[in-house]
C-alpha cells in the first residue's frame, strides 16, 4: 500500500471511530510505529485530524460535540492512569459507589475489580464490562439501562429512574469540561440529567478531570465547581487555574502525569 492510500484509509478510520491508536494501525498495515506517526503528522499538518499521545482523534468542534469512547481513550493516558490510582485509594471494601461514563472512570474500574464486597452503579457500558469480565461473586454491579450515546453512556428517563431510589457512598464523576462560569459540563443534554441524578444519590462527589478539561465548556452544566467534595486533576494544570480551584473546591488533589 502506498503512503497516500494508507493515509486515506487511516483518515477514514479516524472519522468512523473518532480516534485511533498508533500500535493498532501499525499492526493492521504491517508497518512500523514510526511510519504511522509520520502518516499522522502529515494528516495533522493538513488539518484533517488531531495528533494526541499514542494516536490521533478527529478535530474537535464546539460545545455540543461528543467524541466516541475510542477517541477519548487515547487522550492523556498517563494522567488518567495516575488519577484513577489516586481515586481507587479512596474506596473501601463494602462501599456502595457510582462511576459515571467516561474513559477516566473506565480506568478507575480496572483498579477496583479486586475490592471485596463492592457495589457499583454505573451508566457506562465499558465500566460495567470491566466488572462483568472480572466476575467476582461478592461484587454487585448495577447497569442503569437507557439509550446509548456515542461515548457508550446510557442516558434518558430509564437511566434517571433507575438511579432515583438509590443511596450511595460516593460518586466518581468524569466530565467533558470544567470552568469557573459553567462548572462541570457535558456535551450531551440527556447525560447531564443522568449525572445530576447520580450526584443527588451520592453522599460524596469526587470529580476526575485532567488539565485539558479546564476551560472546556460543554453545552450542559452538571453542577458548580464548589459542589465537588474532591477534585482530582494532574499537575499540567496552569497556576491560575490551580489558585482558583484551591479556593473553590474543598479538596484539590494533584497527581503527576509523567
Amino acid at each position: 500500500m502506498l503512503a497516500q492510500q494508507r493515509q486515506a484509509a487511516i483518515l477514514d478510520r479516524v472519522r468512523a471511530a473518532g480516534g485511533v491508536r498508533v500500535s493498532e494501525l501499525a499492526s493492521e498495515y504491517g508497518v512500523s510505529d514510526m511510519t504511522i506517526r509520520r502518516d499522522l503528522e502529515s494528516l495533522a499538518d493538513r488539518g484533517l485530524l488531531a495528533k494526541v499521545h499514542g494516536g490521533a482523534t478527529t478535530v474537535s468542534p464546539g460545545s455540543a460535540h461528543e467524541p466516541g469512547f475510542a477517541a477519548k481513550s487515547v487522550r492523556q493516558r498517563a494522567e488518567k492512569s495516575a488519577m484513577a490510582m489516586r481515586a481507587a485509594a479512596m474506596v473501601s471494601p463494602g462501599d456502595a459507589i457510582a462511576l459515571s461514563a467516561g474513559t477516566t472512570t473506565a480506568e478507575l474500574a480496572q483498579r477496583l475489580v479486586d475490592v471485596p464486597e463492592l457495589t457499583v452503579v454505573t451508566n457506562s457500558i465499558p465500566v460495567a464490562d470491566v466488572f462483568y469480565r472480572a466476575g467476582r461473586p461478592d461484587q454487585a454491579v448495577i447497569l442503569t439501562g437507557g439509550t446509548r450515546t456515542p461515548s457508550d453512556a446510557l442516558v434518558g428517563p430509564v437511566a434517571v429512574a433507575a438511579i432515583g431510589a438509590l443511596h450511595l457512598d460516593m460518586l466518581f464523576l468524569g466530565v467533558h469540561g470544567m470552568s469557573e462560569r459553567a462548572g462541570y459540563t457535558t456535551p450531551n443534554l440527556m447525560e447531564a440529567d443522568v449525572n445530576k441524578a447520580l450526584v443527588k444519590a451520592a453522599e460524596r462527589l469526587i470529580v476526575l478531570a485532567d488539565h485539558t478539561k479546564w476551560g472546556t465548556v460543554g453545552i450542559s452544566s452538571i453542577v458548580p465547581l464548589e459542589r465537588a467534595h474532591v477534585l482530582i486533576t494532574d499537575d499540567g494544570l496552569d497556576e491560575e487555574a490551580r489558585a482558583l480551584l484551591s479556593e473553590t473546591v474543598p479538596e484539590l488533589v494533584m497527581v503527576s502525569g509523567q
